[in-house]
């Protein structure tokens, strides 16, 4: 008989265990880890606790991400709280930017509004190429990548280590009207398969808020 057959035969007749206990006591099988002969019984608990590790490794897994999310979840939170209190385009903008980078640990944190006419008062409202205005209009979402799109190295200022992964988000009422740009020196802090629920969520607040002060 092959293999598979009788593997096959013990899974259709399970009472075959029961009318020959005696046999699986009297069965060696080879140490998964070692080249001694070992009980079959023992062989099962071996590899129930290989799948009981696992599934602690696992657990592990998850209780951390969930940990990760709710610390995001919170500095969402104080963003959202201190973006209501913004009472100006300019203290708009501070609490925006200040927030991401010292809350969130982003390192680059920039944003570009054509709302209006440029102004060159601000860094925020000066001009943007119409390559950056379109991309920011195709956008359905943020937009992942490890280089930098258009113009937009040059909206982080000076930074001492390399930016290695970035995050565009669309700013937009009914129309786009700016672009919000992040930076890390962490190549894996914004990769291309990551979610981007908090950052949808951070482009709504953001884009809520400073619609408010540009229509004054």
């Amino acid at each position: 008989m092959k293999a598979e057959e009788v593997a096959k035969y013990l899974q259709d007749h399970p009472e075959f265990f029961d009318e020959y206990a005696e046999l699986l006591a009297s069965i060696y099988v080879p140490h998964p880890y070692g080249g001694h002969a070992i009980p079959l019984s023992e062989r099962q608990v071996l590899s129930l606790r290989e799948k009981s590790r696992a599934l602690e490794s696992k657990l592990r897994e998850l209780v951390q991400f969930g940990e990760e999310n709710d610390l995001i979840s919170d500095r969402v939170h104080r963003l959202a709280v201190a973006l209501t209190a913004a009472r100006d385009l300019s203290s708009a903008l501070h609490v925006a930017l200040f927030n991401l980078q010292e809350d969130f640990g982003v390192p680059g944190a920039a944003l570009r509004l054509w709302w209006s006419e440029p102004d060159g008062s601000r860094p925020e409202l000066e001009a943007v190429s119409e390559e950056a205005r379109v991309f920011a209009t195709s956008l359905a979402g943020p937009y992942l990548s490890e280089r930098p799109m258009f113009e937009s190295l040059n909206w982080f200022g000076e930074i001492e280590k390399p930016l290695n992964s970035f995050a565009y988000v669309p700013l937009r009422a009914e129309r786009s009207f700016g672009l919000l740009a992040l930076a890390s020196t962490d190549a894996q802090r914004f990769s291309a398969d990551m979610g981007t629920l908090y950052l949808v969520r951070i482009g709504e607040l953001t884009s809520g808020t400073l619609r408010r002060c540009l229509e004054g």
